[in-house]
């Protein structure tokens, strides 16, 4: 393989800066971005607290391995666990999504002396061998088989397969509160709790991927806090640096008790933590959690309004919304993009996903139903 694109089909447009809610190209066009490159940014582009505190800790520190103490991440393993939905006091801390899942799988296994995961049909949860066998669509798997052993899988929502498919060899069953790459579909009422039984019953860890659905998105801090349910492992990524790679797995006492040896070099560097918790101070301090409550109700509210007629469905909650259309969701992000400054991302072949930074308002959202409006 040659180049320096394999991995990504490279998009017509050469980003050089971003501000707030917008990306400018190399000729200095807007686009307002209501991608925020898989909801990696939810306190915008560049916000000069998080810039400044990156900054400051440059000057500092720029690296030392996990088994020196810090300050500055220990400030945010606090700041995680002060955020974190009941007693998911024990953090681990790694570079991705797909890496905290896979630190979720082997936490499991060696916690509970089992080794079946339950994972779901549709679902997403990362593309390293681990996350990738608990991942569903077999475009994803294929080229990198075998992968590891031991992952059944359930349709989403259905809670009599799940409590079917959970047995006393699962170390494991784990789920998004929201489907995310799946399409955007939201849990079922009562799932979640569901599932929360069947593994307390059972002795499994519940493990909850809330690598897109959380840090304010969906208008509680934690998807899973609308269901009032506590895992026993949650994970997070993308946003949590507003930018700079970092993941997450929350643990419980005694999911940390008998997590086995597991490491990584870059384990909580010192700028990568101090970019994450000045994103969490943000996002906190800023009510950004509460503006995705209400301006996703609102956006959504508009979308319906004015495209319900044209599209099969508009689906998910705060600012993570999913507007299945009739004809294929990539044909439309071009024009978009192209001809109303509008980025958006795919969710599949037929659902246009929409996962703004959280700071964005009414008048952002008027500019996308308008352009969505011409478009479809």
């Amino acid at each position: 393989m040659t180049g320096h694109g394999f991995v990504f089909n490279e998009k017509p447009i050469r980003i050089e800066r971003g501000s707030g809610p917008y990306l400018y190209d190399d000729e200095g066009t807007e686009y307002l971005d209501f991608g925020a490159s898989y909801a990696v940014t939810p306190t915008g582009h560049c916000h000069p607290e998080v810039v400044g505190a990156i900054q400051r800790q440059t000057e500092r520190l720029l690296y030392v391995q996990g088994s020196f103490p810090l300050d500055v991440r220990d400030d945010l393993h606090d700041a995680l666990a002060a955020s974190a939905p009941g007693d998911l006091t024990n953090v681990w801390l790694c570079n991705s999504g797909t890496e905290a899942n896979e630190a979720a799988i082997k936490f499991a296994r060696s916690a509970t002396g089992r080794s079946k995961i339950v994972a779901t049909k549709r679902g997403f949860h990362g593309r390293t061998l681990g996350a990738l066998a608990a991942t569903w669509k077999q475009k994803y798997k294929e080229p990198f088989e075998p992968l590891a052993s031991g992952f059944e899988f359930v349709p989403y929502g259905d809670t009599e397969a799940l409590d079917a498919a959970v047995d006393e060899e699962t170390a494991a069953v784990l789920l998004e509160p929201i489907q995310g790459e799946g399409g955007i579909n939201p849990s079922p009422e009562g799932y979640l709790e569901a599932a929360r039984e069947t593994t307390a019953d059972n002795g499994a860890a519940l493990v909850l991927d809330e690598i897109q659905t959380g840090l304010g998105r969906t208008g509680t801090m934690w998807a899973t806090e609308r269901a009032d349910v506590v895992p026993d492992i949650l994970t997070t990524a993308k946003g949590l640096a507003s930018g700079l790679p970092i993941g997450a797995t929350l643990c419980r006492e005694w999911i940390a008790d008998g997590a086995g040896d597991h490491g990584s070099t870059f384990s909580g560097g010192p700028v990568v933590c101090a970019g994450a918790t000045a994103t969490l101070d943000v996002i906190e301090d800023e009510q950004l959690a509460d503006r995705a409550a209400d301006v996703g109700g609102y956006l959504t509210e508009e979308l319906r309004a004015a495209v319900g007629e044209d599209v099969r469905s508009i689906r998910g909650r705060g600012l993570m919304i999913g507007i299945e259309v009739k004809r294929g969701a990539n044909r439309l992000l071009p024009t978009l993009a192209l001809e109303h400054g509008v980025l958006a991302l795919p969710a599949g072949r037929s659902v246009l996903r929409l996962l703004p930074p959280l700071i964005v308002d009414h008048d952002h959202a008027d500019r996308v139903v308008n352009a969505l409006e011409e478009v479809l």
